[in-house]
């Protein structure tokens, strides 16, 4: 029973670390409750399940937001929202059962300390090739300079590892173990030699930015859908040019929920390239394209100065049961309204904007670090989020989206614009701190701020080669505490 409550109890603190609670103050002890109790218990299976229990109540906690997605956009009802979304953290508990099973040999040996945190870390790798990435431990530390200053080495997974760290040592010394066990958090000091964040500048450029603030679930007729886009249009030539501010750099819209087809609506097609000529300068704007086998794709537009098209991003990591369903469960209902489900991209685009590159990502693929790295490994010297947040209706998820997107720019130390639909939309600088926020839930439009930067960060041109080697030590590790678990006198009523 103990055992059990401890497990719960570190899935507690990891739901309080984010928003909308984001009490990132725990995370160094986050995970102590948990190592705990698999160091306590004996068996495989009963730490298993405890890891499961755990993993299903920070899913739930965390992402909550899902069960209204599906329900609401989904069509699915309150029945079939809460089914799936049931399912779902069920299916997502397996990384933290996993961790908990393995962690339990780990936490018995000398090596406990780094190897508990590698493993942690390498699992967290391998959310998104295993169907759905979100939020990582490291995502607590934006905020703190001297742990964010990993950040351009090893990404976030580099603070995941210094949070998991402290909570294996905190479990230890519960656990009344031996202080020399503990020798390992000296290395956590040399934080302190790393090169320090970039300091805050005030930006040369700016851009302007619409929150078009579209309803999500708006019945379109001709009439209406062209009053939206020229009253877009509008909002973006008075700001465009508005002679008491300096010229901006490039107008960028979001992806949003209204009826912005450039490819197949010649009306709003000849607003957006009179928009350009009109001002003068660069439009990216959200639309759907369509594949060679005239398969929708959610995709970023970029318009020249005269109107005409420059180039195109199709969004290569896509939302699962959002823009496409997972073959298993063909039942579920599509949130998109396209004819079917969306297909991938397949390249990374970067863009020319008056002499300089910009690398534009879509939405979700915030969550995925070893993608958004690659706009800027191949030239994007400014990276661009256009996004849609409002599926998530007034939930956390806006918050925790926006978190994501600030580790993206520190991760690369980038500046990064953020423009949505109805919020947050922002410019962050790189080290990953808000500059200017546009209030959610308004139509707006904004002048954000950002300059040009072209050296590349560590992390960059390497990607995630620190998450794959604790990925490896991890499960060695557990391979070795599985095959000779070594009991000290005395302590075996604590394991078993």
């Amino acid at each position: 029973m103990l055992n059990s409550l401890l497990s719960l109890t570190s899935a507690l603190l990891l739901v309080l670390l984010f928003p909308r609670f984001g009490l990132t103050f725990l995370a160094p002890f986050a995970l102590t409750p948990l190592l705990i109790a698999a160091c306590r218990e004996a068996s495989p299976l009963r730490r298993f399940l405890m890891g499961e229990a755990a993993g299903f109540i920070y899913w739930f906690g965390v992402c909550y937001w899902i069960q209204f997605v599906l329900a609401v956009h989904g069509g699915m009802g309150e029945a079939g929202g809460w089914g799936v979304f049931l399912l779902f953290c069920l299916a997502k508990a397996m990384h933290m059962a996993v961790f908990t099973t393995l962690a339990g040999p780990i936490m018995r040996r000398w090596f406990a300390v780094p190897a508990a945190a590698a493993l942690w870390t390498g699992l967290e790798r391998t959310h998104g090739p295993l169907g759905f990435a979100w939020l990582t431990l490291g995502n607590t530390g934006i905020e703190m300079g001297v742990p964010m200053r990993l950040a351009p080495f090893t990404g976030v997974y580099g603070l995941s590892f210094v949070f998991a760290m402290l909570g294996a040592a905190l479990a230890l010394v519960a656990l009344r173990r031996s202080r020399v066990e503990l020798l390992w958090l000296a290395i956590l000091p040399g934080l302190y030699l790393l090169p320090e964040l970039p300091p805050p500048i005030r930006a040369a450029q700016s851009a302007v930015a619409l929150q078009p603030n579209i309803p999500q679930s708006a019945s379109w007729t001709t009439t209406s859908a062209r009053e939206m886009q020229e009253s877009l249009v509008t909002l973006s030539l008075q700001s465009a040019l508005n002679p008491n501010l300096p010229k901006p750099a490039f107008i960028v819209w979001p992806e949003a929920p209204g009826p912005l087809y450039y490819f197949t609506d010649p009306h709003f097609r000849g607003l957006s390239e009179q928009l350009a000529r009109a001002t003068r300068l660069p439009l990216l704007l959200g639309t759907v394209a369509y594949s060679a086998g005239n398969a929708p794709l959610n995709s970023a537009l970029l318009l020249s100065a005269e109107g005409k098209p420059v180039s195109r991003y199709d969004k290569i990591t896509l939302v699962p049961f959002g823009e496409y369903v997972p073959p298993p469960f063909g039942f579920v209902n599509r949130i998109t309204q396209e004819a079917g489900d969306f297909e991938p991209g397949s390249r990374i685009v970067v863009s020319r904007i008056d002499g300089h590159m910009a690398g534009t990502f879509i939405c979700y693929e915030s969550a995925f670090p070893h993608l958004v790295r690659q706009f800027a490994k191949e030239g994007a010297e400014l990276l661009i989020n256009i996004t849609n947040d409002g599926y998530f209706g007034r939930s956390a998820a806006r918050g925790q989206h926006l978190l994501l997107a600030r580790m993206r720019a520190a991760e690369n130390q980038r500046w990064l614009l953020r423009p949505t639909n109805d919020g947050f939309t922002a410019s962050i600088d790189p080290a990953g701190r808000l500059v200017e926020t546009i209030e959610p839930y308004q139509r707006s439009v904004n002048r954000l701020s950002f300059d040009w930067k072209a050296a590349k960060t560590h992390y960059t041109e390497q990607g995630d080669w620190f998450a794959w080697i604790c990925l490896l030590l991890g499960l060695a590790a557990a391979g070795v505490g599985h095959t000779r678990v070594i009991y000290r006198r005395g302590e075996d009523s604590l394991v078993r």
